[in-house]
């Protein structure tokens, strides 16, 4: 196998994952360039790997998040001193990052956790912002609407931007703005009147956070939860339709917004390919490829907004495989990048 081909396939690995060796190298490039992209937007080929590797350093396994809300033995070690889980998540994240073998299902879970800011400094619930990067995970390549509709529903994003004090008769308009101007659309797109709206139409949208009979003080994970009696079920006008709108409705009037699709195409771009300017000034500077992004934004009409037929399009393109040393890498992408390279933190 020639140098030009192990190198194409080490750039791909790069971007799509935190890299790899040479010997997976030579490995991928057998297997082929296309082949291997194929592979990559398609995680549930391959197992999730063996997480207890890693659990000794994190004070014992953790089970999955879906069999602890109801046992209270789990409950009662977890949420008790160093074995509070979120204590060392950033560890077992990266760990998952380098050594996962659904490397492209990781780096989605990065790039939304940067898309969509959240931090656990204001929630200060550790378990219910790791449910979020499991909930990027998971949905992190489907389609844009089920994105939006799930990350509606996150109580760490509806705790973050204030929406379970967006109440009818007192309506809180940050995140069904943020929702347009850093989520979806960008600056530019919308009028004020449109915000307005969708913060009416996401009235309700909150959650709750279950007590615990045995261990009635702790951090427990939050859920989310509707509340009819605190919806606004009035009429709207967003972006040109008027109805009694809700947030499902926003969410499908903004994915089928040439805007939205050009939003989101820069972003997949500005993360994979080569660096944009900063978000805030993309409504006056415009991108510098800008038939990479209209080969993008056919790509998510094409598809119904399917974030893994985006990124297969990207990555097969000429515009990605010739874009060399066009991205300074993240923190997170430096130390996973070294640790993947030196063989170190796995198994």
């Amino acid at each position: 196998m020639s140098t030009t081909e192990i190198s194409l396939m080490a750039h791909l690995m790069r971007r799509a994952g935190m890299g790899a060796t040479r010997n997976e190298l030579e490995a991928l490039v057998a297997k082929g360039y296309e082949a291997v992209v194929d592979d990559l937007v398609h995680p549930e080929r391959f197992s999730r790997g063996d997480p207890d590797i890693i659990h000794p350093y994190l004070h014992g396994p953790l089970p999955e998040e879906s069999s602890t809300d109801d046992n209270e033995d789990i409950l009662l070690r977890y949420y008790r001193g160093i074995g509070a889980p979120g204590a060392s998540s950033p560890g077992k994240w990266i760990f998952h990052m380098v050594n996962s073998k659904r490397p492209l299902k990781e780096k989605m879970g990065l790039f939304w956790h940067q898309v969509f800011a959240c931090a656990p400094s204001k929630s200060a619930h550790p378990r219910t912002n790791r449910r979020q990067l499991e909930m990027f995970r998971r949905v992190g390549m489907a389609d844009f609407r089920t994105i939006l509709l799930e990350l509606s529903m996150d109580p760490s994003m509806l705790f973050w931007l204030d929406n379970n004090e967006n109440h009818k008769d007192e309506p809180n308009e940050n995140y069904g703005r943020e929702l347009l101007e850093l989520f979806s659309m960008g600056v530019g797109n919308y009028t004020e009147e449109d915000v307005k709206s969708s913060a009416y139409a996401f009235t309700g949208w909150s959650f709750v956070q279950p007590a615990h009979g045995a261990v009635p003080y702790g951090k427990w994970a939050t859920r989310f939860e509707f509340r009819e009696a605190d919806h606004d079920y009035g009429d709207k006008t967003f972006l040109g339709v008027t109805g009694p709108l809700d947030g499902t409705d926003v969410i499908d009037t903004v994915i089928d917004q040439p805007a939205t699709a050009r939003f989101i195409s820069r972003h997949l771009y500005n993360f994979f390919v080569a660096d944009e300017p900063p978000v805030a000034a993309w409504n006056e500077i415009p991108p510098q490829d800008p038939e990479a992004i209209n080969t993008l934004m056919a790509a998510y009409f094409e598809s119904g907004g399917s974030i893994a037929h985006m990124l297969e399009v990207l990555f097969n393109s000429d515009f990605f495989k010739n874009a060399r040393f066009a991205k300074v890498k993240s923190p997170t992408e430096l130390v996973g990048g070294v640790l993947k390279l030196i063989g170190t933190y796995r198994e």
